[in-house]
């Protein structure tokens, strides 16, 4: 348990900021998407104005085109993305990167312009560069808004495995299946048909690497809850359900009276955890919560639980009334930023690596990855400014990360500095000139 007092406590020094080139100025292309976006933005702004005036049939004619357009749009993405991709390539081999490291950070500055995680960036690069090089019939129906992105994506998904022939192939034979009629999980069962008929041996052993991929994720879910994902070899995922099916229908019977669903939950908790209730468990779990919150029953101030989610302030001392584990808490320190929030800069003391105390803060402060838009778990503690160039081993000059971003913003062209240490704001700057901000989250 994490509880938060505040102190004042001396500013760091600032980083030097680094320079930049500013992006070009727009160009034609994007001067009309520009103009058509604020076109759109008028219509909503002047939602109401029509009402009674235009029938339903033509909102339903003006939805369907909007969904269409949507599609188009995603296949403008696509194109865009891979002559950027092609061209970052040429770059990098000009700049002399090594030949392993080609095509790193590509996309990452793609989800960066998405406002995506980089491993949604690396994911959508992928379905487009096989999209727009080896299908071109879908990328068209694409194009005209036959199909909708989300279809798109799951047909190009069950052909990834295959050589690009063959995929060609497969794209002209679904352009004759009359896709547009088709729901997104009928069009992917199609392709999924014609990869298996086409190459059953490349089908096997795309199961058997997904096999070698099988792995558990937590990622939270909405009202305090979290979500543990197995993904497992369909015989042991079967196998895994029906044992706890079997003991929700044992304790139905023997009159529990908790419903199938909690009995499987708690089962899969207490058996997870080796403890003989779910409400047991005894593993290390941050969280943190302002200290009155903690102290006061009348403190409605929320709690957060480190990277995850927002826990309201009665729950979270009723699970701490509660816990027969042992409950611990340390003392973290804040201090008021200029623009009227707060900043963690301290906790309950100069080294290459970060010293566990001051790791603890890191991660404390920052969550999750700083990197915008990411929100992967912290891997790394990166300092800010290297320390190979000097950079101090301070809360201020430190950051955490996920291992990918520590590793890209090495490549050539990436910049990353502090524009600001009293709300602790780091500038990323990528090859391409565009800048990007982030900084902690507030803490609770």
């Amino acid at each position: 348990m994490e509880a938060i007092g505040q102190t004042d406590l001396p500013d760091t020094a600032a980083g030097a900021a680094a320079a930049a080139d500013t992006p070009a100025a727009p160009d034609d292309v994007t001067v009309r998407l520009d103009e058509t976006l604020d076109w759109l933005h008028s219509l909503v702004s002047a939602r109401g104005v029509d009402q009674g005036l235009v029938s339903d049939a033509a909102r339903i004619d003006r939805i369907a085109v909007c969904e269409r357009l949507q599609a188009s749009l995603e296949a403008v993405k696509a194109v865009e993305m891979v002559a950027f991709a092609q061209s970052q390539s040429t770059e990098q081999m000009r700049l002399g990167v090594h030949p392993r490291k080609i095509g790193s950070g590509i996309a990452d500055q793609i989800a960066l312009a998405c406002k995506v995680s980089p491993t949604e960036g690396s994911r959508r690069l992928h379905v487009a560069r096989d999209l727009v090089l080896d299908m071109p019939h879908l990328l068209d129906l694409l194009a005209t808004g036959e199909i909708g992105g989300w279809t798109t994506r799951l047909i190009v998904g069950q052909l990834s495995h295959l050589d690009r022939a063959t995929r060609a192939r497969l794209d002209a034979e679904l352009a004759g299946k009359d896709l547009g009629s088709m729901g997104a999980k009928q069009a992917e069962a199609a392709a999924k048909r014609l990869a298996y008929e086409a190459d059953p041996a490349a089908a096997t052993e795309r199961a058997k690497k997904a096999r070698k991929d099988r792995r558990v994720t937590l990622r939270p879910a909405p009202d305090t809850m979290s979500l543990l994902t197995g993904l497992l070899p369909v015989e042991q995922g079967v196998a895994c359900y029906a044992a706890l099916d079997a003991a929700a229908k044992t304790a139905k019977a023997a009159g529990d009276t908790r419903s199938r669903g909690q009995i499987m939950a708690d089962t899969l908790v207490a058996r997870l955890t080796g403890q003989e209730k779910a409400e047991d468990t005894g593993f290390e779990v941050g969280v943190i919560m302002p200290l009155g919150a903690l102290l006061d029953p009348g403190d409605q101030r929320p709690a957060e639980l480190i990277g995850q989610d927002l826990l309201p302030a009665d729950l979270i001392r009723q699970l701490i009334k509660d816990a027969e584990a042992r409950c611990w808490w340390r003392r973290l320190f804040t201090r008021p930023t200029g623009d009227g929030g707060q900043l963690i800069v301290d906790a309950d003391k100069r080294k290459r690596r970060f010293s566990s105390w001051l790791a603890h803060l890191i991660r404390c402060r920052d969550r999750v990855c700083r990197d915008p838009f990411c929100g992967a778990p912290i891997r790394h503690l990166d300092h800010i400014h290297r320390h190979t160039d000097g950079g101090p081993t301070t809360a201020t000059n430190g950051r955490g990360v996920c291992e990918r971003g520590n590793y890209i913003r090495e490549l050539p062209g990436w910049t990353v500095h502090i524009i600001d240490t009293d709300t602790h704001t780091v500038e990323i700057i990528t090859p391409t000139g565009h800048h990007y901000r982030s900084r902690p989250p507030q803490p609770p």
